[in-house]
């Protein structure tokens, strides 16, 4: 059986909105920057780590402060934080606060924590499984300066860490030492926060067992619950990839394929909350995506890998997919060389013709 692998998928709770909003960012305008629809401002929307990533670009394009994210920490609500986070703000300790974090935060984003102990430092260190780009700086300094924020709410103590690398260039101004209390080393090989061993074993005195007993079995079936639905999503998708050229699966093939029957396919995709037609929608998006990304495909060619009778399908598809026209949004996302100027000629006369259809 393989490993399982969580479903690229992230969140952006209220409380991250009101935060903006207390900054001086409409919410608004930074979904515009980062071509995003309106509907993400409900909460519930969920975003691909590319999107969550442009989300964080557009903070850094609209915000001149080199350190807005730590700004956006403490102009943020603890009581308005996603279960997730809010379990370890009543945790027993800083080390148990940590602990949860990196066992929940799974529920928000495809992100792990890392904790690495040695005698004399913690180490904390993140990973976004399904990143193509590093990870904006404004994300950073939200992930270190909110797990510090833990630590400091928590212990109702002023916790200095050890020191803090940054792979960015030193900015201006000295607002992360401030904010920090220790060296802040920019230019690094890594992001990292590392901590005093000794300040994991300080208790938080607003420890909460009753509440805790509430939450972190929620919490626990939450997590069991994604589990199962992004292994069977993950599973069809694997599957659809692989057979989108040859025309559209039907969910039989797909069954046949996992050693299914095609009833038990079709119930636990539905217990999962999604369909059959949702997982074809991801599985193209996706590999569209991927293969635009390479720079090795030509539109055309991309269209038929996905399956679709003609390009200007393709086209339309993927402009409701991500709010650009294909040959546009290689550009953005391509490290490769771009296409040659007679398919990019092509391909806009194709789009053209597509909303001219419309």
């Amino acid at each position: 059986m393989t490993s399982h692998i969580p479903a690229d998928r992230c969140k952006l709770p209220p409380a991250f909105w009101r935060a903006l909003d207390r900054c001086g960012l409409p919410p608004v305008a930074v979904l515009r920057q980062a071509r995003l629809p309106a509907t993400v401002l409900g909460g519930t929307q969920v975003v691909s780590t590319g999107q969550y990533f442009a989300v964080w670009r557009a903070l850094e394009t609209l915000s001149s402060e080199p350190a807005f994210g730590i700004r956006l920490v403490q102009m943020s609500d603890p009581e308005g934080y996603p279960p997730a986070f809010l379990a370890a703000y009543f945790a027993r300790d800083y080390r148990d606060a940590l602990m949860r974090t990196a066992r929940f935060k799974r529920l928000c984003t495809p992100e792990e924590l890392y904790i690495t102990e040695t005698e004399h430092e913690v180490t904390l260190t993140t990973k976004w499984l399904f990143a193509v780009e590093p990870e904006p700086a404004v994300s950073t300094d939200v992930a270190f300066a909110l797990l510090l924020s833990i630590g400091r709410h928590g212990t109702g103590q002023n916790l200095t860490p050890v020191r803090v690398e940054l792979m960015r260039p030193k900015p201006q101004g000295g607002a992360h030492q401030a904010f920090f209390g220790c060296p802040v080393h920019f230019g690094a090989a890594r992001n990292a926060l590392i901590l005093k061993p000794g300040d994991l074993e300080r208790p938080f005195p607003g420890h909460n067992p009753e509440l805790l007993e509430m939450l972190t079995p929620a919490l626990s079936a939450a997590l069991g619950e994604l589990d199962a639905s992004d292994a069977i999503g993950d599973q069809v998708k694997a599957v659809l990839k692989g057979k989108l050229a040859s025309g559209r699966p039907e969910l039989a093939e797909v069954a046949r394929d996992l050693g299914l029957s095609e009833r038990t396919l079709q119930r636990r995709i539905t217990e999962a909350e999604t369909s059959f037609r949702s997982l074809l929608n991801d599985a193209r998006r996706e590999w569209g995506c991927q293969l635009l990304r390479d720079g090795t495909s030509g539109i055309d060619e991309i269209a038929y890998l996905l399956g679709y009778q003609d390009t200007r399908s393709f086209c339309r598809a993927f402009r409701e997919w991500e709010g650009l026209p294909p040959n546009q949004w290689r550009k953005v996302n391509s490290d490769q060389p771009s296409l040659a100027d007679a398919e990019t000629a092509h391909l806009d006369e194709v789009v053209s013709g597509s909303k001219a259809l419309r």
